[in-house]
């Protein structure tokens, strides 16, 4: 989702940080090709097809450049002047690594120069949001998939997003701002047909959250923070222990609140919910569970996203 987003609106986006995740459209509209070609969800495992250009780069290419030509999404000759951290683990059986090499080639053939993309392979790392020292250990690909592998992958992002100078560090453990929940609903396109009453794959409510500076009036950055599938915070695993519930976890624990403080950065943190039977686990759209716009700019995640990025950089207090 963090790709769609920033391929789709790259006039206005800086920058994007990618954990174990392939390259923009690369479902192409198709369940089988997202479980078998763009990683390995399908089951039985046997049937992943993951390789060094499963995921079809040159097709990827010309789908985004044709898609910009007819006005779907922004320019393509804005993602160039992105600057792209990606982050892959060795033991991710989930994403593969190839499958996060493939977004890097997609990025060059796009024209992003050496310079501007950064990586990091964690060796010990499975399908996890790396974090110092919180979570799960590094190796695991579990629920909520935050895992302590002495690498601070927030830091490693907005680091590489927002520099070349360095951020500054914490002046405390934890954050000092405020996490404030909002109405995620105001935000959802007005004209939406009347098909996604419910299948928005929208939470009811998301996430921001605010350093001090910033809401005594300082000029801030806004980053957006998007959850991985089973991390939103009215997401229940399966097969849970009774009050096994993850709830915040995300929000709270993936590390770029701690950062935010000290470089003024608001941190917008969207919700995606489950849908039974097309969405269980609660992932952002990325093969076509809303529909065929998923990816581009007339998607309903993609509007709704965009709408609270308006919201909050108009300046307006709401």
């Amino acid at each position: 989702m963090a790709v769609q987003l920033a391929v789709a609106y790259s006039s206005i986006i800086k920058g994007v940080g990618v954990v174990a995740a392939g390259p923009y459209y690369c479902s192409q509209n198709n369940l089988l090709i997202a479980m078998s070609r763009c990683s390995c969800t399908i089951q039985p495992a046997s049937a992943c097809r993951v390789s060094a250009d499963s995921a079809d780069v040159p097709k990827l290419v010309s789908v985004a450049r044709t898609l910009s030509a007819n006005h779907m999404i922004d320019d393509v000759a804005g993602i160039a002047s992105q600057r792209i951290f990606t982050i892959s683990g060795a033991q991710d059986a989930t994403v593969p690594s190839p499958v996060v090499t493939q977004l890097q080639q997609f990025y060059a053939a796009l024209g992003v120069p050496a310079q501007n993309m950064a990586h990091s392979e964690i060796t010990d790392a499975g399908h996890t949001m790396p974090t110092v020292d919180y979570g799960a250990a590094c190796a695991k690909s579990e629920s909520p998939f935050i895992g302590k592998c002495d690498f601070d992958g927030a830091k490693m992002i907005l680091g590489w997003i927002y520099g070349p100078a360095p951020l500054a560090p914490p002046a405390a453990a934890k954050p000092q701002g405020r996490f404030i929940r909002f109405d995620q609903s105001r935000y959802l396109p007005a004209n939406r047909p009347a098909s996604f009453s419910w299948t928005t794959g929208m939470d009811t409510t998301g996430w921001l959250y605010v350093p001090s500076t910033c809401a005594t009036g300082a000029s801030c950055r806004l980053h957006v923070a998007l959850h991985g599938c089973e991390q939103g915070q009215d997401y229940v695993p399966l097969d849970s222990r009774p009050g096994l519930f993850f709830g915040t976890t995300f929000v709270r624990h993936a590390g770029y609140a701690q950062w935010a403080d000290n470089n003024r950065i608001v941190v917008l943190y969207p919700q995606a919910v489950s849908i039974p039977g097309l969405n269980p686990n609660g992932c952002w759209d990325w093969w076509g569970y809303t529909d065929s716009h998923f990816a581009d700019q007339q998607g309903i995640q993609m509007r709704a996203i965009r709408n609270m990025i308006e919201q909050l950089t108009s300046g307006a207090r709401h």
